[in-house]
C-alpha cells in the first residue's frame, strides 16, 4: 500500500524546482517559461500537452524533465496503426509455464511520452483515459495501479492534418495544460547551434537532479499550501464566465476551475510562496483554460482564438479586492 510522502516546506520545493530548471536549460535553450509551467503542472498532479510546430524541442524538453527529475521514462511515437494494447500492455503466451503472461505496456513508468499523439486513432488515443485519470489500466479484465508518481507528456503538431486525428473535446479536459514552446530568438537559436557543435553529438546529457520519492514529497508540499477563499472563488468567475461567452459553444467544466487553483498554487511555490495569489491564476489561464473551450462556428470563421477568449475574460472579470500576504 502507498503511504502518503512527508511535505516538504515550500521554500526547499522551491529551491529544489529552481535546480531541476537549471539543470534542463542546459540541455534546452529559450523555453524557461513554458519549463516552469510543465514542472509546475506535475508538482500539481496533472498532465501536460505541448502543442507547436515541429522542430521546437518538444520531445527533448519531455525526455530533460523526465532525467531531471528521476522518473522512469518511456517514449512512444503514435502511428495511425497504433493498437490500444501497444500502450497499456498485454498478455503473452510463454511456452516454459504454459500460461499467458501479462506483459507492461509502455504506460507503465514515471514519465509517459506520446510523441505526436494525434496521428494515432481516437481508439487509441482513448487507451489513455483510465491512466490519466486514476493512475490505473484496466486490460483483459485485470486493473492494475501505476507507479507514483505517474505522468503524461504529450506532443501535438497543429499545422498538419492529413493522416491526423484531432483529440476529442473529453482527452484534451484530462490535461491540465496545454503549452507551445515559441520559436527562440536569434541569440538563443544561435546558441542551440553553438551547443550542439561543443558537445559532438547529438544527444544533450541530463542529470538527475531528485528522485521520484523526492517528487512525491515536493508534491506534497504544493497540497499542503492553503488558498484563500477569495482566490478560488476568482477561478470559479474565470470558469463561469467562460459558460455565457457569446464567442464559445462549450465553456470550462468545474475541472477546468479547480486546474486553475492546482496550477496556480503550484507556480506559487515555485516562486517561494506559501500563499495563491490572482496574479498566479492569470498567470496560468491561458495554458488552463484555452484547450477547454470551443469556439461557434462564427467565432472561427472569424479567426477568434480561444486564448484571445481567455484574454479578454482576465481583462473583464474582477479579481479579489484583498488577498493576506500569508496563512
Amino acid at each position: 500500500m502507498n503511504h502518503p510522502a512527508t511535505p516538504l516546506p515550500v521554500d526547499t520545493v522551491a529551491e529544489h524546482g529552481r535546480a531541476i530548471l537549471d539543470e534542463i536549460g542546459t540541455a534546452v535553450v529559450g523555453m524557461r517559461d513554458s519549463l516552469e509551467l510543465a514542472l509546475a503542472a506535475v508538482l500539481a498532479g496533472g498532465h501536460v500537452l505541448f502543442e507547436d510546430v515541429p522542430g521546437l524541442g518538444k520531445t527533448l524538453a519531455a525526455r530533460s524533465l523526465a532525467t531531471a527529475l528521476g522518473l522512469d521514462f518511456a517514449r512512444l511515437q503514435c502511428t495511425p496503426d497504433l493498437l490500444p494494447s501497444d500502450i497499456t500492455g498485454s498478455s503473452v503466451f510463454d511456452p516454459a509455464t504454459r500460461e499467458f503472461v501479462f506483459r507492461p505496456g509502455p504506460v507503465f513508468t514515471g514519465l509517459f511520452l506520446a510523441d505526436e499523439i494525434n496521428r494515432t486513432a481516437p481508439k487509441t488515443q482513448s487507451a489513455l483515459l483510465e491512466a490519466m485519470a486514476e493512475r490505473q489500466v484496466s486490460a483483459e479484465g485485470t486493473t492494475r495501479q501505476l507507479p507514483r508518481p505517474f505522468h503524461v507528456v504529450a506532443t501535438s503538431n497543429p499545422v498538419e492534418y492529413e493522416g491526423t486525428y484531432p483529440l476529442p473535446e473529453a482527452q484534451l479536459d484530462r490535461f491540465m495544460v496545454r503549452l507551445a514552446m515559441g520559436y527562440p530568438d536569434r541569440d538563443q537559436e544561435r546558441d542551440v547551434l553553438l551547443r550542439r557543435v561543443a558537445r559532438r553529438q547529438e544527444a544533450a546529457p541530463v542529470r538527475r537532479v531528485v528522485d521520484a520519492e523526492t517528487v512525491l514529497a515536493m508534491q506534497a508540499g504544493v497540497e499542503a499550501t492553503q488558498v484563500d477563499p477569495d482566490v478560488a472563488g476568482y477561478c470559479v468567475d474565470l470558469a463561469t464566465a467562460t459558460r455565457g461567452h457569446s464567442a464559445l459553444e462549450v465553456g470550462a467544466s468545474p475541472r477546468g476551475s479547480q486546474n486553475l487553483l492546482l496550477m496556480g498554487r503550484a507556480v506559487a511555490v515555485l516562486d517561494g510562496r506559501d500563499h495563491l495569489l490572482p496574479e498566479d491564476v492569470k498567470r496560468v489561464a491561458v495554458p488552463v483554460l484555452a484547450h477547454r473551450l470551443t469556439l461557434t462556428p462564427t467565432a472561427w470563421a472569424a479567426a477568434l482564438r480561444p486564448e484571445d477568449v481567455v484574454g479578454e475574460l482576465l481583462a473583464s472579470v474582477p479579481g479579489p479586492a484583498t488577498v493576506g500576504s500569508g496563512r
